[in-house]
């Protein structure tokens, strides 16, 4: 069953609560999303750790219910 944009933006907001968060539906199929997520928690952390900490945030729904996230991660300016 695939996830809705509204789902994976809520368990973001979750982890992050401060973070701005963009998702796109890039195939219109409700399995293939981009997010951009800016929140101040990724400050002086990779771009690798940035995204592990938001692939945590889906709760272990990355490859199940969520097939494909391309991920666009910063903190603020």
């Amino acid at each position: 069953m695939a996830m809705q944009a509204k789902d994976i933006e809520t368990l973001i907001k979750e982890a992050f609560p401060d973070a701005t968060v963009q998702i796109t539906d890039l195939a219109g199929d409700g399995d293939h999303y981009a997010a951009t997520v800016v929140s101040s928690a990724f400050k002086g952390k990779t771009r690798v750790q940035q995204h592990q900490m938001v692939y945590a945030a889906l709760k272990g729904r990355m490859g199940g219910e969520l097939h494909a996230l391309a991920l666009t991660t910063s903190s603020p300016a």
